[in-house]
């Protein structure tokens, strides 16, 4: 049942008891259920989840120790992935939740609600800068190939990264920030899906064909703390959380076994993605793999194809994370400012112009000096730990607790789901302050920029 016949037969339970109950099946009838399926519903979080992660996952394979240590790794994680996944799909469905921040509300109350939005607002913000940062590195990287000796030679200012960041991004992805609706960008993804793609195909075929002898290459972590620095990459990774539960509310089926099978092939998608970029670009380059594995690469053409469609992946990606902040940021002012209806209404485009400009000109800033993705995914791996982790395992506490009061009395069953909601928020919390103390102590020993292996 769609959300439009169910709030029809919400507003028909308050007719009179005279109306007949044929009313209301007229119309569920009438109005069946129209969404995506099981099948289409892969490729959505298959979307969410495939992205900017997957250019640092080689040089994470090279922190942690090496491609054994950080599969294994990577396999114990993507457990609690899954789960998380499915634990808010059954919170969602408790009161019908559309959105992440919906669904904290709906099971642990209005503080924990805008403690998410304010972590989703951080995390979309870092993102951005992310998404900055890599524009930078591929517009380097085409010019080291269209104009090797003119740009080694002469450095022109509009050849210059900070040009290229700031004009590029104030011409190709400000004017796409600005419309209240952007799911016209929606075309533009097939183009970024197939962008990831392609480089997951380059980096396999390159692995095959003949290449200069790779660096050492790890087979265990120096210190056993190394292992952790592979987990900010892939939490960062495999953070579609906040996008799933709008992708759930859409489905045709609404149903958790319907969508066990969507998250199933999206997940083991991402998995052969993930890992074979991560291990067939860790495996060609050894410790000289860079944070961006497509600046590891000398620019043949086929490379600088690949460049060209992360650019455009970009370009169109930024605008729907600024999108998911902005909303995250104006839950929060109108909530702090208890705003009116009518006032939200009338300062709606104040407010949208207003931060989005804000937005833009500090990530533009702090993309210019921060010199790899690599400090930004540390950091961002950290917080995606919170939504992985940490909130799907208050909504199972506050669940657990709900059932109690109902019941009245624990039993075995619940003990042992309050257990493993502990677990989760335990080590939630571990990996964030791990993740992000080591994030921390990297950034202030100083890290430097990537160069690619073209140079001048």
């Amino acid at each position: 049942m769609s959300i439009q016949s169910y709030d029809r037969v919400q507003d028909s339970s308050t007719a009179s008891e005279d109306s007949p109950l044929l009313t209301k099946e007229v119309i569920i009838i009438s109005e069946p259920r129209r969404g995506s399926s099981w099948f289409s519903s892969v490729f959505l979080v298959v979307n969410a989840a495939l992205g900017a992660g997957l250019l640092n996952f080689p040089d994470a394979y090279q922190q942690a120790g090496g491609v054994l240590i950080a599969v294994l790794i990577q396999a114990i994680l993507l457990v609690f992935v899954v789960c998380a996944i499915m634990i808010l799909a059954y919170c969602s469905d408790i009161n019908k939740s559309l959105t992440y921040q919906d669904v904290v509300e709906s099971v642990c109350g209005k503080n924990a609600q805008r403690l998410c939005a304010f972590t989703i607002m951080t995390y979309c913000f870092g993102t951005c800068i992310t998404f900055l940062i890599i524009i930078g590195d591929q517009w380097e990287e085409f010019f080291l190939f269209a104009a090797h000796n003119w740009y080694c030679t002469h450095s022109p200012w509009y050849m210059d990264r900070v040009t290229t960041i700031c004009v590029s991004s104030v011409f190709l992805i400000l004017p796409l920030c600005f419309p209240k609706r952007i799911d016209f960008l929606k075309y533009a993804s097939f183009i970024g899906v197939f962008g990831i793609l392609y480089v997951v195909a380059l980096v396999t075929v390159k692995y095959f064909l003949p290449h200069p002898e790779p660096g050492a290459i790890a087979v265990r972590p120096l210190q056993w703390e190394d292992v952790f620095l592979v987990v900010p990459t892939i939490c960062f990774s495999y953070q579609c959380h906040v996008s799933i539960i709008p992708i759930y509310s859409c489905m045709e089926n609404r149903c958790l076994k319907e969508f066990s099978k969507t998250v199933a092939v999206a997940m083991f998608l991402c998995v052969l993605n993930y890992t074979g970029t991560a291990a067939f670009g860790y495996l060609t380059f050894g410790n000289m793999i860079t944070s961006d594995i497509l600046l590891s690469y000398d620019p043949d053409g086929w490379v600088i194809i690949a460049v060209l469609l992360i650019a455009i992946k970009t370009y169109t990606t930024y605008p729907i994370l600024l999108f998911c902040g902005r909303a995250a940021l104006d839950c929060l002012w109108t909530d702090i400012f208890k705003m009116s209806p009518d006032r939200i209404e009338q300062t709606e485009f104040k407010r949208r112009v207003s931060v989005t400009i804000i937005w833009f000109v500090l990530t533009l800033a702090l993309a210019v000096f921060i010199p790899n993705i690599g400090v930004v995914i540390q950091i961002l791996g950290a917080f995606a730990a919170i939504f992985i982790f940490i909130f799907p395992g208050m909504c199972v506490v506050s669940a657990v607790q709900k059932r109690v009061w109902q019941q009245g009395h624990w039993t075995a069953r619940l003990m042992v789901i309050l257990a493993g909601a502990c677990a989760f928020i335990v080590l939630g919390s571990f990996i964030f302050g791990l993740t992000l103390s080591q994030s921390i102590i990297k950034d202030e020993h100083g890290v430097k920029g990537d160069k690619s292996r073209y140079t001048c």
